[in-house]
């Protein structure tokens, strides 16, 4: 059976050329169209410069941007400024009224997924149900390194949509948390601020070998004497787990959208570090019909010795993409 899953490209993976003011949101609509994409996530405070008093105009000139490449608003991506006021938190009420509001622009927009940050907690997200019920939004907590499907946290989340029998809310996975292999992106980076290749092999390989991060970070600072580059690449592993991909199969109920994060793709358009090519035959076999949302972020890892190139990097993604959703397997 023909897999179901889109393709699509999250605004975040052109920071670099939107910082420097080389591409412009349609620049980069125009380009995530060109390579097949269809869904396109954004960033509202980012993206929207009249955030969060966005005038009607504005939305619509969102809507027939999309529309004229084919393309739709595939996801929202929430921020909650707890710290907004300098004297105090938020208050939970709040916080409700955040999520409220940003629920309705998410409306407006024509948008049916939002993605929660991690952070917020599970009361104030069912306290928000209800109005993402009647806006038909689907709320998604965030499942970032170093969480994982299984954490306690994220399960907290998914025993609140159960109990409520919502389909509102739920998950949203960051590919990021099935990181196999270490990224050759983050080594030459730690390199070129002085680490020793010889430590940088041993953290290269206890990642490989999946051995506790605490125990590396314990080699490397205590017992090989690191330096500064050489602790902070071993302290990465905290942030580099390799989740069963197996597991994504039981949670399809719960998430619309993925994220999908990488750092670098190769020339011949493989990810030499996170598992697509078993992640998506997973989703493939489960029915997961969502949009696979490209999310670059290896710009921060290249830019002191080399020009980012994001537009390249999501087109080899995307190549990858298609030739994995395009195999038909079967997963035992």
């Amino acid at each position: 059976m023909q897999s179901k899953i889109k393709r699509g490209v999250s605004l975040y993976s052109f920071q670099e050329e939107f910082f420097l003011q080389q591409m412009s949101v349609e620049d980069a609509i125009t380009f995530a169209a060109s390579i097949g994409a269809t869904g396109i996530e954004v960033l509202p405070e980012q993206n929207m410069p009249s955030f969060p008093n966005i005038t009607d105009a504005e939305v619509a000139w969102w809507q027939e941007t999309v529309a004229k490449h084919g393309c739709e608003l595939s996801c929202y991506d929430m921020f909650l400024d707890t710290k907004v006021r300098k004297d105090r938190l938020m208050t939970d009420a709040e916080q409700v009224d955040s999520i409220r509001r940003d629920l309705a622009l998410c409306n407006r927009l024509g948008i049916r997924n939002m993605r929660i940050l991690v952070f917020v907690r599970p009361e104030i997200l069912e306290l928000c149900v209800p109005y993402a019920e009647q806006l038909d939004v689907h709320m998604g907590v965030e499942v970032h390194a170093p969480w994982h499907l299984e954490h306690a946290w994220i399960l907290r989340t998914i025993d609140v949509a159960d109990r409520l029998g919502t389909k509102h809310l739920g998950i949203l996975p960051d590919m990021g948390i099935f990181m196999k292999h270490y990224p050759p992106a983050f080594r030459a980076r730690f390199e070129r601020q002085g680490a020793r290749p010889e430590i940088a092999q041993f953290i290269v390989d206890n990642h490989e070998q999946k051995i506790f991060a605490e125990y590396t970070i314990y080699e490397v600072a205590v017992k090989m004497g690191g330096n500064k580059a050489e602790i902070a690449m071993a302290e990465t592993l905290r942030h580099a787990p390799y989740a069963n991909p197996k597991r994504l199969a039981e949670y399809v109920p719960y998430f619309r959208h993925i994220q999908a994060k990488f750092y670098e793709m190769s020339p011949d358009c493989t990810d030499p570090s996170i598992a697509y090519d078993e992640v998506i035959p997973v989703l493939a076999a489960a029915g997961w019909d969502g949009y696979l949302s490209s999310e670059y972020e290896g710009n921060r890892w290249i830019q002191d010795v080399e020009p980012v190139d994001s537009r390249e990097q999501v087109r080899r993604q995307h190549a990858m993409f298609e030739r994995l959703i395009g195999q038909r397997t079967t997963v035992s």
